[in-house]
């Protein structure tokens, strides 16, 4: 996130790194970096060397799935997975209303476009993998009554903040098209439901890819899921009509989120402005399609 959580200070995280994994700990700073969490770089004696997480707990992950989403990753880690860049133990602490977790700072850079060729081998790798005890599974992000709920929603004026009703009018615009998209959705995920599944990253795009003198790693590993492969596939633009399905869990579960977002308070900063970009963005893109298979 761009701004730094209200609710929870630099001391508060920086009494509880030194107090679980580095005793040492002299500072933390919060960086303006991804999207739906809170990070910050934790150092000693001016070096840094904890990346710190805030994770906020809500209906697409809970205490116990997101612990065991962290545990999956660093068991797939230990397993020889070099591009899993997983968590220290313990692997969450409590922290106000969300878990803390912490990983090796590593320098790098994120990818200015994908790498398809090592993006397929990492995750031709990940998804060969014996799946690790505890692993969480995939199940559908998006209920069946989303266009009834938003239509619910939508029937009152929304002065939540600033941003409210330039959100509540895309979503009106929108709401055949989300209606169609979710019968589609459910149509899929029941076929998904039969499918085999492997371990899944979620989002393995360039946004989760950091680049060092070493390779490149894969990051935030707290949408690891037991899935079909398509689910990972998606960021390649490959993986048939199951990359389509993971393609409108994506939209609709971004829609949802910030419909219940911009009907709250909030004050119009820099990420509810990217929040309210991306619902736009996210309603008018194009439909799935495959292109180019990888060669």
């Amino acid at each position: 996130m761009h701004e730094p959580p209200t609710h929870v200070g630099d001391q508060d995280v920086l009494d509880t790194v030194r107090a679980t994994w580095l005793p040492e700990a002299d500072s933390v700073v919060h960086l303006p970096v991804g999207f739906g969490a809170h990070h910050w770089a934790a150092s000693a004696a001016g070096e840094r060397r904890l990346f710190v997480t805030l994770d906020v707990l809500g209906a697409r992950d809970d205490a116990d799935s997101l612990t065991s989403a962290y545990g999956a990753a660093a068991a797939l880690a230990g397993d020889g997975l070099e591009f899993v860049h997983a968590s220290l133990p313990p692997l969450t602490v409590p922290l106000a209303d969300g878990l803390l977790s912490a990983t090796p700072w590593v320098e790098g850079r994120r990818p200015e476009r994908l790498d398809r060729e090592a993006t397929a081998t990492m995750l031709a790798r990940l998804h060969a993998a014996p799946a690790p005890d505890g692993i969480p599974h995939w199940r559908p992000l998006v209920g069946r009554d989303l266009s009834d709920d938003l239509a619910g929603r939508l029937r009152a004026t929304w002065d939540g903040g600033p941003l409210s009703a330039r959100a509540q009018a895309a979503l009106r615009a929108h709401l055949p098209a989300i209606d169609v998209w979710v019968t589609r959705y459910h149509r899929l995920a029941e076929e998904a439901a039969s499918r085999p599944g492997v371990p899944t990253h979620g989002e393995p795009d360039v946004h989760n890819q950091l680049v060092t003198e070493h390779g490149t790693l894969l990051v935030d590993w707290e949408s690891l899921r037991l899935a079909p492969a398509e689910r990972d596939l998606r960021a390649l633009g490959a993986g048939g009509t199951m990359a389509e399905m993971f393609d409108l869990e994506w939209r609709l579960d971004e829609v949802q989120q910030y419909a219940v977002w911009f009907q709250q308070p909030h004050p119009g900063g820099a990420d509810d402005l990217e929040a309210v970009e991306g619902l736009v963005e996210e309603l008018g893109r194009p439909e799935w399609h495959e292109p180019t298979p990888l060669p």
